[in-house]
């Protein structure tokens, strides 16, 4: 609807999300009432009505949603969310038995080990086996997101095809082995960065699979953002737990002299962590609300902690004078922080209800993306100071174009969390700048994987 404008498209968003909290019903069903309420608001606004007046009639005409969730608790039972158990009653997305789904998720947990472990007695080397990892393992998730999201043929072909595409590069380019300035010896810059990069177009791939092939939908887009925070508490309570248990295990079998290390190494390294992505990935789509109360509350923790974090850096590198000698070590570490702070900016703005007012934790966003504006433009000085005085290599232009995409992605936030503050823009523009930008940083990272070592001649 290209037609709404942004306070409609703000107040349509928080319906959404309040619709979605309802917990009787599915997101597929949200997109239909979506798509509903739309065509209401453009014919209300056809007879003349102004964006909230037509807002308001056009909420009027689809009922009270406590009513309509309770008709859909009672036609659909099964999309019911059984919060305090561990596995509902029946699947919201497929429609499909608790058993069935269960089932299905570890069938894919299963053959992403069986590929991880094959791959690793297959492929020649660990150079081989850094590029294909991603590859072993993600298509699995991707599989699982297809099933539950009924995927159509020409979407699931689309999906089939980028994956092949992407695996052809990765094995069939001549990439030359030897020195590098990031990785071992053995394998090349080139290779490297592809092998860097590869997962993050993977990931690109698993949320076109994530949002049902809808990928041009905001709302679907923002969905998965929030769905990788939240994967990644998940990942992070079973490796916690797995590694506890394991640790156990390792030591009752020393105490009984049982030598448990061969177990680790061919069947549980393999296995374990490519399918606890796969169930981890399962425990989010069935416990959405359990953990909305859990991420959101992580990203105000290390949100001020982030910030001190980067103003005793700025310090510091103030206090050790000019640029010419910061270290590529350095540079590397400071992007992983940037692209921490990118992550938390968009949790958090995913995580926000776009019509409460401006806060304190607003502020703090804004403070947090200044100073994380402020070390890219340092970090990037460096990097034009390196290259003009030791000239260029795929892996200072990768992290040129890397660094130049962050500026862009936080200026642009901070401009228009400075008109939300100022009540110019309303906060839903915010939210829109980050799904929308998105997809340049797995676009770059393909640029990196595809192009990058026919140009530079696979070195």
């Amino acid at each position: 609807m290209t037609g709404l404008h942004a306070g409609l498209e703000a107040q349509i968003d928080a319906w959404r999300g309040y619709v979605l909290r309802r917990q009787a019903i599915s997101a597929a069903d949200v997109e239909e009432l979506e798509d509903h309420l739309r065509e209401q608001v453009t014919d209300l606004q056809a007879t003349g009505l102004d964006d909230e007046e037509a807002f308001l009639v056009a909420i009027k005409r689809l009922g009270n949603l406590d009513t309509v969730s309770r008709e859909y608790a009672r036609e659909h039972s099964d999309r019911l969310w059984k919060q305090l158990s561990l596995v509902p009653d029946e699947s919201a997305g497929s429609g499909a038995p608790a058993w069935r789904e269960l089932a299905v998720v570890l069938l894919f947990a299963v053959g992403a080990g069986v590929a991880v472990k094959v791959g690793v007695s297959v492929l020649d080397g660990d150079a081989a086996l850094l590029r294909n990892v991603g590859l072993l393992v993600l298509p699995f998730l991707a599989g699982y997101f297809a099933w539950k999201r009924r995927l159509t043929l020409r979407v699931g072909a689309i999906l089939l095809a980028a994956f092949a595409a992407l695996a052809v590069a990765l094995n069939v380019y001549p990439f030359a082995t030897g020195g590098t300035e990031a990785f071992a010896n053995e394998i090349g810059m080139t290779e490297g960065l592809a092998a860097l990069h590869a997962p993050a177009v993977l990931w690109v791939l698993v949320g076109l699979a994530y949002v049902g092939g809808s990928w041009q939908s905001h709302a679907r887009r923002m969905d998965f953002a929030r769905f990788t925070g939240e994967l990644v508490v998940y990942l992070a309570l079973l490796a916690l737990g797995g590694g506890v248990l394991i640790g156990l295990t390792f030591a009752i079998f020393e105490l009984v002299g049982v030598d448990f290390e061969l177990v680790m190494e061919q069947w549980i390294m393999p296995f374990a962590p490519a399918g606890a992505l796969v169930v981890a990935a399962w425990l989010v789509e069935a416990k959405q609300n359990v953990v909305e109360n859990i991420a959101p509350v992580l990203t105000k923790v290390f949100t001020p902690l982030t910030i001190l974090m980067l103003l005793a850096f700025l310090g510091v590198l103030a206090a050790g004078g000019g640029l010419d000698d910061v270290d590529r070590g350095l540079l590397i570490l400071t992007d992983a922080v940037l692209l921490l702070v990118m992550g938390l900016l968009l949790y958090a703005v995913s995580a926000r209800d776009s019509l409460a007012p401006p806060g304190f934790f607003d502020r703090l966003q804004l403070v947090l993306v200044g100073a994380a504006i402020a070390v890219d433009v340092v970090m990037l000085t460096a990097m034009v100071t390196r290259i003009a005085e030791f000239g260029s290599s795929p892996n200072k232009i990768a992290a040129l174009g890397l660094n130049l995409l962050l500026l862009v992605h936080l200026a642009r936030s901070a401009w228009l969390t400075v008109g939300f503050l100022r009540g110019q823009r309303p906060f839903a523009a915010l939210e829109r700048w980050q799904t929308q930008y998105l997809p340049l940083y797995g676009a770059w990272a393909a640029v990196v994987v595809v192009a990058f070592p026919p140009l530079f001649g696979f070195v």
